[in-house]
C-alpha cells in the first residue's frame, strides 16, 4: 500500500518506523504528529538586514545522525532555498557561485533526543519521558556563512517533533499536524527561521 507520504529513504526520520503501519494511519487516524512548542517561527520582518545586500551562493543538505540523506535533501530543498530568498538576507540566492564569493549553508540534522550533544544544547527544554506510545525525533539546524576572507559564522537552532500511536493518555507539548509531511515541513521553516535569524543579529554578518 503507498503511503501518504513521500519514500523519503531509511533515515529521514527515526519515525521511519511508522512507515510500516502508515495504512493503517491512514485509514483510522490513529497516530497524530505534533512540533515542539520550544521553537517558534520567526518573521523574516525581525531579521536584522544588512546594509548592502549581496548575492549568496545557498547550499543544503539534510542528514540522519550526520550521514547525508539525498532523498530528504531533495525534498527539502526547494523549501529552504524559498526560505532563504524571501528573508532579505541577500540580493540574490543561487545554486552556483556568485560575485564576491559569498556562500550559505544550511544541514539539517536528524538526531536522536537521547543525544547528549542535542540535550545540552536545547536550552528550553523538551518533553521526555512521553507517557505511552510515543516517538520524538530531535532536529539541529546549522547555518554557516562565509563571505570572502571574513571570518566564517556558524549558527545553530534545535527542534523537534513528537509522535502519538494511538490514545496513550497525555501528549506531546507541541502543535498538532495535520501528517507527517505538515509536520516535517513545519518544523524545517521554524528552524531554519529561527538559525537565519540569530545569523542576522551578528554585528560581523556583512
Amino acid at each position: 500500500m503507498r503511503t501518504m507520504f513521500p519514500d523519503l529513504g531509511a533515515g529521514m526520520l527515526r519515525l521511519a518506523r511508522l512507515l510500516c503501519v502508515a495504512g493503517a494511519v491512514a485509514l483510522t487516524g490513529c497516530a497524530s504528529f505534533y512540533v515542539d512548542a520550544s521553537t517558534k517561527e520567526v518573521s523574516a520582518a525581525q531579521f536584522k538586514k544588512p546594509a548592502e545586500l549581496k548575492p549568496v551562493q545557498l547550499l543544503f543538505e539534510f542528514q540522519t545522525k550526520g550521514t547525508q540523506n539525498s532523498r530528504a535533501t531533495d525534498f527539502l530543498k526547494a523549501q529552504v532555498a524559498e526560505q532563504v530568498k524571501i528573508s532579505g538576507l541577500f540580493s540574490q540566492v543561487s545554486d552556483g557561485p556568485v560575485t564576491g564569493g559569498a556562500l550559505l549553508s544550511v544541514t539539517l540534522n536528524n538526531v536522536p533526543l537521547s543525544d547528549d550533544a542535542f540535550a545540552k544544547g536545547f536550552v528550553t527544554g523538551l518533553t521526555f519521558g512521553l507517557a505511552g506510545s510515543q516517538v520524538s525525533d530531535g532536529y539541529v539546524c546549522t547555518v554557516k556563512y562565509v563571505n570572502g576572507s571574513q571570518t566564517p559564522l556558524a549558527k545553530t537552532a534545535r527542534h523537534a517533533i513528537h509522535t502519538s500511536m494511538g490514545a496513550t493518555g497525555g501528549q506531546p507539548t507541541g502543535t498538532k499536524a495535520d501528517n507527517m509531511e505538515a509536520a516535517v515541513r513545519t518544523m524545517t521553516r521554524q528552524v531554519v527561521s529561527t538559525a537565519l535569524n540569530d545569523l542576522s543579529q551578528d554585528p560581523s554578518f556583512k
